[in-house]
């Protein structure tokens, strides 16, 4: 049995593999199958971009499709970047360009004023249908980036419960604690019960 993972970002790929690994059922990414086209993120919101891509490449592979949209919601930019975290400096982009703009926007927020979350949600697309899960992890924008696991805005995104940017985090730490490992959680429960019934 195969899951689809709707995306070629081989860092959240990673990810989603270490929480899943127990299922039994084999991961693949929209990289592993050809001539599958991008899926334009151009919902208003997390949810819409999770389930068009999970319903798109679900209805063009037939496979049970998990897609997932995350958005970093800074307080002092009113939310933003939100659905265009991934795309704040521009549609090309890199994680070093939106952490740059991200930390250029927020130089005059004083610390008591720099706290964000992390929102992900996930959508899991089988027989016609989807359903979605969300997973929240609060912090605080740092001034500077820390750490080496350069992954989205992890090395500016500190997490005081464990005293780290999530770049300073092991991939099991994170795992445990940051958005995606949250909601990941939740859906497995669900991704087990419908292994187990297909």
């Amino acid at each position: 049995m195969k899951l689809l993972l709707a995306t070629r970002n081989r860092d959240k790929v990673r990810e989603i593999r270490s929480v899943l690994a127990d299922l039994d059922v084999e991961l693949i990414c929209a990289a592993d199958v050809p001539d599958l086209p991008e899926v334009e993120e151009d919902a208003d919101t997390l949810e819409g971009n999770a389930i068009k891509k999970a319903m798109t490449l679900h209805k063009m592979t037939g496979l049970p499709t998990l897609a997932d949209d995350t958005g970093l919601e800074v307080e002092a930019l009113g939310g933003a970047p939100g659905v265009f975290s991934s795309r704040y400096a521009g549609p090309d982009a890199t994680y070093a360009d939106n952490v740059q703009k991200l930390l250029q926007a927020m130089r005059d927020v004083p610390e008591s004023r720099r706290q964000a979350q992390f929102r992900t949600v996930i959508a899991f697309a089988h027989d016609g249908q989807v359903e979605t899960v969300e997973g929240v992890c609060r912090g605080v924008i740092t001034t500077e980036p820390r750490g080496s696991n350069n992954f989205g805005y992890d090395p500016v995104f500190y997490v005081p419960d464990l005293g780290k940017t999530m770049a300073e985090m092991t991939l099991e730490e994170k795992n445990r604690i940051s958005h995606r490992g949250r909601a990941l959680q939740e859906i497995k429960k669900r991704l087990a019960a419908y292994f187990r019934s297909v």
